[in-house]
């Protein structure tokens, strides 16, 4: 299943930590193709309630689309006269000949394409998948499926397999496929969660589940009780777990996760802004006008009125708060970031990035943290007023070089530990054998023994000598360069989807997922040499946003800056465009 095509690359010796299928790698306008991601443990091998749901602007049609897809690659498996069903335009030259180095593309196409493939094959959600078992093939792989058609299997993927739905914000494109899709959770045997920071809930349960945008089907309230709130501490809960795991909350089978508040642009509200809720006080003597007074506090107010008056106006946010989650598996202790929409410190009111990169740098040292999913939804040529809260190419790396200076930092910090230990074992040595070669009771032994023609004994020879000849500069010593320093093996990065339709002479381009997206460096355990401070470290980019214009892809153009900015940077990133349907295994 994570072969490479025609042999290309080399398949890291440990296997991989996390799936994480993307549903949608969209950030609009288009409404079939909006951010919704499913991360799994491996290690958890498609138990019940084991899938989280990270955002679900759009879900359960998705991962009915994947299953339809996957059918019909079964179908064209079993009956190659099919092709000829399908427009010229669109015919893979490569399906067509099974010598062919491209006859197993794993490039995940826009679910478009999908369904113009679909409805050129007539295949559909009712279309029968065969006789019931697992999927051979695909980002579903080895999962047992009861149903014999796709939209029943999808339903049975959403209700038994996935336990809970982690939101990083409340927009609609994050929140809008879950939201919907609660109609089907009458037939699940427990409610599903809804794990978030407390903001996003309190959003989610005043402005969609309040019986007037969508029935209350939470368990709060009165509600009907399909949905259970769980409010997560943002930076962790240092009361629960020990070492490396404490602050995570496990949210569903063998995953925990720990998340940080970001900044996702200003309101449009015409009034000074202040910043984010995220720094809640009831300090008397700020000026109320910047939260939407129109008028200051008079010297002779009520100074109590003023403190609930000015509690009131700092907890309305001025900035959109989003989330960064890490993704624990407590199996192996290794971790994947996901974020959601944020934007660049460099412009934000509030900016609160850097100290996700703080979290995420020893981590990114010590080789636990397996990839990064974030977004950039516009290419270059869009200016900083018209970003709403998003990332460009330049900005994610202006981003990415603060994760690398503190991981540089972390790292040159250790060669400094490790110089300075082997000083001190160095003085500690010299100096025992100074204070050998100067003993009285030792000299006058070995004096002896030279005017008696005795050898020196085993260690004496010529102590003086040795002493005075090192000079004092201790070298770091073979092994304590930056070898022994960076970071871990990054894995494999893939799509396992075999024959997947691609446009005829489109091969699978660098950057894109794909089995062949394997990182820069792949073998043991143990960390590779590097001068460049986030070397092979992948990072994924979701929530693009679609220009809905002929020409090239706004893809493309993004994976193109992002890898020259990365060369001008000297980062080494291995940059990935997520497509829609598409499998990493990390």
């Amino acid at each position: 299943m994570r072969d490479d095509e025609d042999g290309a690359g080399e398949a890291p010796s440990r296997s991989p930590t996390f799936q994480v299928i993307i549903l949608g790698s969209g950030g609009g306008p288009r409404e079939d193709n909006v951010t919704g991601l499913l991360v799994r443990s491996v290690a958890a091998n498609w138990a019940k309630g084991s899938v989280l749901a990270v955002d679900a602007g759009t879900h359960l049609a998705a991962i009915a689309r994947i299953l339809e897809r996957q059918l019909l690659e079964t179908t064209k498996a079993s009956k190659p006269s099919r092709e000829s069903r399908i427009p010229s335009h669109r015919t893979n030259a490569a399906l067509s000949n099974p010598d062919s180095p491209r006859s197993s593309p794993r490039i995940y196409r826009t679910s478009v394409d999908v369904v113009d493939k679909l409805r050129a094959t007539s295949v559909g959600p009712t279309q029968r998948m065969g006789s019931v078992g697992s999927m051979r093939e695909g980002p579903f792989a080895d999962l047992e499926l009861p149903h014999s058609t796709a939209r029943a299997n999808a339903a049975f993927i959403t209700r038994e397999l996935v336990s809970t739905y982690l939101i990083t914000h409340p927009h609609l494109d994050h929140i809008s496929g879950f939201v919907v899709n609660t109609a089907s959770f009458q037939q699940t045997s427990r409610p599903k969660r809804l794990a978030a920071l407390p903001s996003t809930i309190h959003a989610i349960k005043t402005h969609i589940f309040n019986d007037i945008i969508w029935p209350n089907l939470s368990d709060e309230d009165g509600g009907v009780g399909l949905v259970s709130y769980m409010r997560l501490t943002e930076g962790g809960n240092i009361a629960v777990g020990d070492g490396e795991g404490r602050g995570y909350i496990e949210v569903c089978d063998s995953l925990s996760v720990r998340g940080w508040g970001i900044s996702h642009g200003h309101c449009m509200k015409t009034h000074s802004h202040r910043g984010s809720n995220a720094g809640l006080h009831t300090e008397i003597g700020a000026t109320a006008i910047a939260a939407g007074a129109h008028e200051p506090p008079s010297p002779g107010a009520d100074s109590s009125r003023l403190v609930v008056a000015h509690t009131h106006i700092l907890e309305k946010p001025c900035v959109y708060d989003s989330t960064a989650f890490f993704v624990r598996d407590e199996t192996s202790g290794r971790e994947v970031l996901i974020f959601g929409d944020v934007e660049p410190d460099s412009l934000s009111l509030s900016p609160r990035t850097a100290r996700v990169w703080e979290e995420a740098a020893p981590k990114v040292a010590a080789g636990t943290l397996t990839g990064i999913f974030i977004e950039c939804s516009f290419d270059d040529t869009q200016s900083d007023l018209t970003l709403f809260g998003h990332l460009a190419p330049r900005h994610l790396i202006d981003e990415l070089k603060v994760l690398a200076g503190k991981v540089e930092a972390i790292r040159q910090a250790k060669r400094k530990r490790k110089r300075q230990s082997f000083g001190l074992k160095f003085c500690s040595d010299a100096d025992t054998r100074f204070r050998r070669a100067r003993n009285p009771h030792r000299v006058a032994r070995r004096g002896q023994e030279r005017k008696n023609g005795t050898p020196d004994s085993p260690g004496d020879s010529d102590h003086s000598k040795d002493f005075t000849s090192i000079a004092w500069s201790p070298r770091e010593p073979s092994g304590c360069d930056a070898a022994t320093t960076t970071t871990d093996d990054w894995p494999l990065l893939n799509s396992p989807m075999e024959g997947m339709l691609t446009d005829p002479g489109d091969p699978p381009k660098p950057g894109h997922a794909s089995s062949t997206a394997s990182s820069a460096h792949a073998g043991g355990e143990g960390p590779l040499s590097s001068t460049r401070p986030l070397e092979g470290l992948p990072i994924v980019i979701i929530h693009i946003k679609d220009t809905l214009r002929d020409g090239h892809d706004v893809g493309d153009d993004i994976l193109e800056s992002l890898q020259n900015h990365d060369v001008d940077a000297g980062l080494g990133c291995n940059f990935i465009i997520s497509r829609t349907g598409g499998s990493f295994w990390l």
